[in-house]
């Protein structure tokens, strides 16, 4: 998610693989040098970005001008304020970028940007960190959240849990095992439902961290939310 800030106004946009979808512009009410209309301002930010965020969004790179401090002021609100952002299974990982993105012609010049593309880079690498981080913390706490098969998510994924019972969250595979299974088309049929039920569904590098750690399992892992 890209959120570029300038004096009285916000644009928020998605940025997908080769397109950046405008989701909304904001509004600020009031003065930005009166501190209740900055807050009040930031707040809004944050309540049209929750459920996006909340969906497995975990990358948000914050821009403005040249010599103004609009995202630093932002992401200090997010550390000062919204701490859940920050640690715990919705961990976000949080960059500023000294850009205008409040225009299609503006954002297009961003991506193409080599700082722009580290800093994505660098956002998806922490973002698998933290799917690890939460991965171990859920083997040695409850294993029985853990599920390491295709034939166990299938289980847990295409039928509707009970309420109360722990529900499924996150669907993590390498693309190493995405490439070699030969059972492919049940497999991506499980990841697109599971994208169209809201479980946050990675592909992860083989090489990285975190895949090689999902290799060690298996190459594919579901795990449930805790009730």
């Amino acid at each position: 998610m890209l959120i570029g800030i300038e004096q009285n106004h916000v644009a928020i946009w998605q940025i997908y693989s080769q397109v950046a979808k405008h989701q909304e512009t904001l509004q600020l009410i009031g003065e930005r040098r009166d501190q209740k209309a900055l807050y009040n301002f930031h707040e809004t930010i944050i309540n049209t970005i929750r459920s996006t965020l909340k969906q497995g969004v975990k990358n948000l790179l914050i821009a403005s001008a040249p010599k103004t401090s609009y995202a630093q002021d932002f992401k200090t609100h997010i550390t000062a304020h919204h701490n859940w952002m920050l640690q715990g299974p919705n961990k976000s990982s949080i960059s500023v970028i000294v850009s205008l993105a409040s225009t299609p012609q503006q954002v297009a010049a961003l991506t193409k940007k080599s700082e722009f593309k580290n800093l994505i880079q660098t956002s998806a690498a922490e973002e698998t960190e933290n799917l690890l981080e939460t991965l171990e913390k859920r083997l040695n706490t409850n294993s029985d959240l853990v599920l390491f098969s295709l034939e166990e998510a299938e289980t847990k994924i295409l039928q509707t849990q009970p309420p109360g019972k722990p529900q499924p969250e996150y669907l993590l595979l390498t693309n190493a095992y995405l490439a070699t299974n030969r059972r492919k088309s049940r497999l991506n049929r499980l990841m697109q439902i599971a994208q169209n039920k809201k479980i946050q569904t990675r592909v992860i590098d083989a090489e990285s961290n975190a895949g090689a750690r999902l290799t060690q399992l298996g190459g594919i892992v579901c795990l449930l939310k805790p009730q």
